[in-house]
């Protein structure tokens, strides 16, 4: 790298750090998103509303954030998603200190534009690194989430240590997400350039233009190979989402202490991202495709497993693999976005795409907060088997459609 070139290993820090910082706020979010809900609302049956919260404002948010990125850069963005990740902390807080349902409720609302703000952070990653790197680029920023799920266990568990489960207790954790936020909008202002004016330099230097007007999405989404990532991204995303924020209502019900919560999310955490560096490389490797696939189908193991698993070692696995399948299916999704769009582009297919697999995910949460309570787990592990072995049955189709006809297979596969 030249002393001209861009800092790309100093952003790709920055950013894959203030991921840590929002990962801890997410594994507050799917621990104990439910319980403040219940606690402060008193309805057991609202068990999924607040999971159903975060994911649909996330949903909501995502696509406008993904093309306010498009039109005033990447770094604007995320300063304002961790800027209401911290009023929503201090909302939640305010709301299970005084069992107040509104602040919990606006609270955990800034938490999902928050968490689907940041989340866009991939966006800026698939700014900085061509096509052949793009995926090891991008496990590269998603890697910073494995120490938030180091981090999260490790300040949230203590504070519910020797306390009785009620909704005092959880003002502390609440803050202390407050918190991780604060320290993330701090990294994420301190990125230079924008990551957008470097996908400019790097097109520049391939010969591509990026002056022509962005072309819609009706467009975007029929170029091949976008269909199936955009599908295995919703699938994945959906029934991780549901099945991590409910898993935390499962293990207490099977008599295991609300502190034991912390740690099997963390475990699903680092599922999700301990290994996405060899994930993303193993990605450039063999294809967008293949990775969609394999992903789906590992997710499909870990869901149907949850109908035999008891012991807080067997979740904390089964939520690990859960884990692995989604981060291959999800960064080879990521990558392949990336690859069909122009940095114009790509903040808006990637929203599109995150407010279709958030919206989802609220619905099965919500959904299977009630099929839960009428049915048991089964309705977990039976579901998110079903919903993730569909799609990658059409994706194998679609991808053997794409060869035959001879359309662009290195992008599509």
């Amino acid at each position: 790298m030249t002393e001209r070139a861009p800092p790309v290993r100093r952003n790709t820090i920055l950013l894959a750090a203030s991921l840590a910082a929002n990962s801890a706020m997410l594994q507050l979010s799917a621990a104990v998103a439910t319980l403040t809900v219940v606690l402060v609302v008193g309805v057991k049956g609202l068990v999924g509303l607040g999971p159903a919260i975060v994911l649909g404002t996330g949903a909501l948010f995502a696509l406008p954030a993904g093309r306010a990125m498009d039109r005033f850069g990447r770094v604007p963005v995320l300063i304002t998603g961790f800027a209401l990740g911290v009023v929503g902390g201090l909302l939640a807080a305010a709301g299970a200190g005084f069992d107040l349902a509104l602040p919990v409720v606006v609270g955990l609302v800034c938490v999902g534009a928050a968490s689907a703000t940041a989340l866009l952070a991939r966006t800026a990653a698939g700014d900085m690194y061509p096509a052949s790197r793009r995926a090891r680029g991008i496990s590269f920023v998603l890697f910073g989430a494995v120490f938030g799920a180091i981090l999260g266990p490790a300040v949230f568990s203590p504070l519910l240590a020797g306390k009785d489960l009620d909704a005092d207790a959880l003002v502390l954790p609440w803050l202390a997400a407050s918190a991780f936020m604060l320290a993330g909008l701090v990294l994420v202002a301190s990125v230079r350039p924008d990551p957008s004016r470097i996908a400019r330099m790097i097109g520049a230097a391939d010969g591509a233009r990026d002056d022509e007007p962005a072309a819609p999405l009706s467009e975007i989404v029929r170029r091949p190979g976008v269909l199936p990532s955009m599908l295995a991204a919703l699938a994945s995303f959906a029934v991780m989402v549901a099945i991590m924020t409910l898993t935390g209502v499962v293990v207490v019900e099977q008599g295991h202490p609300a502190l034991v919560v912390f740690p099997i999310i963390g475990a699903h955490v680092i599922g999700m991202y301990a290994l996405v560096i060899v994930v993303g490389g193993l990605i450039d490797r063999v294809g967008r495709i293949r990775a969609l696939v394999s992903g789906l189908l590992v997710m499909a193991a870990s869901a149907i497993s949850l109908l035999w698993v008891t012991s807080v070692a067997a979740f904390a696995f089964t939520l690990f693999a859960l884990g692995i399948g989604w981060s291959f299916s999800f960064v080879a999704a990521t990558a392949q976005l990336a690859d069909c769009t122009k940095p114009s582009e790509r903040g808006r297919l990637l929203g599109f795409n995150d407010l279709l697999a958030g919206l989802t995910g609220a619905g099965l949460s919500l959904l299977g907060g009630y099929a839960l309570d009428a049915i048991g787990v089964a309705a977990l592990g039976v579901g998110g088997l079903l919903l993730v072995l569909a799609p990658a049955g059409w994706i194998v189709r679609y991808s053997l459609r794409i060869r035959a006809l001879g359309l662009a297979p290195s992008s599509a596969e």
